[in-house]
């Protein structure tokens, strides 16, 4: 390993379009690597601050939180200028097929384990926001990234086609809550949290969803 294994967050605008709406919206994209090598998380609005980010690091891959237009739009740019292929999970390829006429180069499984900077970076298929929403854990650094299934003060929306309140209460509380409370959580759009501070407000949502 080269240098101090991190996590640096690039904050890209533009807009969402889903079910005939549009709504402007700041993501997170996360970059998570030493000085040689990296992963992208999540391609959302303009490939070249992501770029810039990378530098001359080799990224081993692009994982794609989900297939929402936001999360996926500058893929086959990223792609493009760092030869990485793009992971999604299976579930989503219809949301994906909206946005993009090639296909993604690689799929994500739930309990896959990837590696960047000889560090084991843990699939988590937590679906609710949409069927193949996944999140990626990586212990060594004790951080989740969550992409839109769970964010600071609650779950990710749950209103829109290809989603579904219980199941992303049910992928939260079994994947995401069991993880260790100093667990800090890297989310898609907005600031961070953590899984201690999350957890005791799991029935607050249940009753408020209900």
């Amino acid at each position: 390993m080269s240098g101090s294994l991190r996590v640096e967050r690039v904050v890209t605008s533009g807009t969402f379009n889903l079910d005939g709406g549009s709504w402007e919206v700041e993501n997170n994209v996360w970059v998570v690597g030493d000085d040689d090598e990296c992963v992208i998380i999540d391609a959302a609005h303009d490939a070249v601050p992501i770029i810039e980010s990378v530098d001359q690091r080799r990224v081993q891959a692009i994982l794609l939180t989900h297939a929402h237009d936001d999360h996926i739009g500058v893929v086959g740019d990223v792609r493009t200028h760092t030869s990485a292929a793009s992971w999604l999970h299976p579930a989503d390829r219809m949301l994906w097929d909206r946005v993009h006429s090639f296909p993604p180069d690689r799929e994500l499984a739930d309990a896959q384990d990837l590696e960047v900077a000889g560090t084991s970076v843990r699939v988590l298929h937590t679906p609710g926001h949409t069927p193949g929403a996944c999140s990626f854990h990586v212990p060594a650094l004790g951080v989740v990234f969550t992409g839109d299934t769970l964010f600071q003060g609650g779950p990710g929306a749950t209103g829109r086609s290809f989603s579904d309140f219980p199941t992303i209460i049910e992928s939260i509380s079994s994947r995401l809550l069991t993880l260790p409370e100093e667990t800090v959580v890297h989310t898609g759009h907005g600031a961070d949290t953590t899984i201690g501070a999350e957890a005791p407000q799991l029935q607050e949502w249940v009753d408020r969803g209900h």
